[in-house]
């Protein structure tokens, strides 16, 4: 199969490249290249004949029509996407351009190159999106492919506004799309904003670990790679116009997923006293959705992929990665915002 997979050079993108590479896969691979994407996540598979990037824009609709004329993929897997959300807090126009005019720009060039080559039935249109647009849960209770929408944050909701647009170029054109809304993820090549980063290179650097409000919110924790091979099944054998919950199971609050990876580096890089001595308590994120979990159910039984990697596993993987790939990260460094506290909103 030829996947054309946007935002392949981002995190999860670069995972599913990967991975498709690996599974045999012709992988064409399509990235704006913005602040957190990054080719050397795909350097293992780049020189291998099955790959090829495309530097684009998904706002370019003539660059993505190109791409489609000389590619002519068998499947779309749409990860392109501003994803943090207290970047969409400070500054939610990229979101709304990338996010919602990007994914139309996909549908319609998707359509173009499908009604083109004849309608075959074989096409897909993946559509990858977040449980953030299902809204905060409370103590009980999991999102499920039925849940409403409830988005609160300029990311999500710029994210929900994508789903439906996927859902209407199903209904309205019968483009043959298949969704997935997946929980936290995080693992290797997990650009240095986002909390399991954070974290484990503010402690290496004898810096306060920062946590937002009292570490009370709860996450669903998705390992990386885990999450690629879901992806990877969706689209093949995914029911055309259903959309699929992907989800760790492995619920836990922002302070026991802290004090979890400081535990792992005591053991794996001691420092003079233990990291979560370093813990700090910041000011909460505007609008912080209280609780995310995901039923995986759906998936289970229809496609049989359960999570293979429990968190803590997960994060043990991930600390050694970041410890044994420091020349990685550090050239991250310096991109805009990285190391700041951005989203207080005023």
């Amino acid at each position: 199969m030829k996947l054309l997979v946007t935002g392949g050079a981002g995190f999860i993108g670069s995972a599913v490249v990967r991975q498709a590479i690996r599974d045999g896969h012709q992988v064409v691979n399509l990235d704006a290249l913005t602040y957190a994407a990054c080719l050397d996540n795909v350097a293992s598979v780049a020189d291998s004949p099955a790959y090829a990037f495309e530097h684009v824009d998904i706002r370019d609709r003539a660059a993505l029509d190109r791409v489609f004329a000389t590619h002519a993929p068998d499947a779309v897997m749409h990860l392109a996407a501003e994803s943090h959300v207290d970047r969409s807090i400070d500054g939610p126009g990229d979101f709304i351009e990338t996010n919602i005019t990007g994914t139309y720009n996909m549908l319609e060039a998707a359509r173009s190159h499908w009604v083109g080559q004849g309608r075959p039935e074989d096409f897909r249109f993946h559509h990858i999106s977040t449980d953030e647009v299902f809204g905060s849960l409370g103590p009980t209770g999991q999102f499920t492919e039925e849940t409403p929408y409830d988005p609160r944050s300029p990311y999500s909701a710029s994210k929900a506004a994508s789903d439906h647009l996927v859902r209407a170029w199903h209904e309205t054109y019968g483009l043959p799309v298949v969704m997935t809304n997946c929980s936290n993820n995080y693992g290797p090549f997990h650009f240095p904003e986002k909390l399991v980063p954070v974290i484990i290179l503010k402690a290496l650097a004898g810096e306060p670990l920062p946590i937002y409000g009292d570490g009370s919110n709860v996450r669903d924790w998705l390992y990386v790679e885990d999450h690629a091979d879901a992806l990877l099944l969706v689209v093949q054998k995914g029911v055309v116009g259903r959309s699929y919950n992907i989800g760790g199971e492995n619920e836990r609050t922002n302070l026991q997923l802290v004090q979890t990876l400081c535990g792992i580096l005591d053991e794996l890089r001691p420092g003079p006293r233990p990291y979560a001595e370093q813990i700090s308590f910041v000011t909460d994120r505007p609008g912080h959705d209280a609780r995310y979990a995901i039923d995986p159910t759906r998936i289970a039984t229809e496609l049989g992929w359960r999570p293979s990697v429990t968190v803590e596993e997960g994060l043990r993987r991930t600390v050694q990665w970041y410890l044994d790939n420091e020349a990685w990260w550090r050239a991250l460094q310096d991109r805009d915002g990285v190391g700041r506290r951005l989203g207080k909103a005023g």
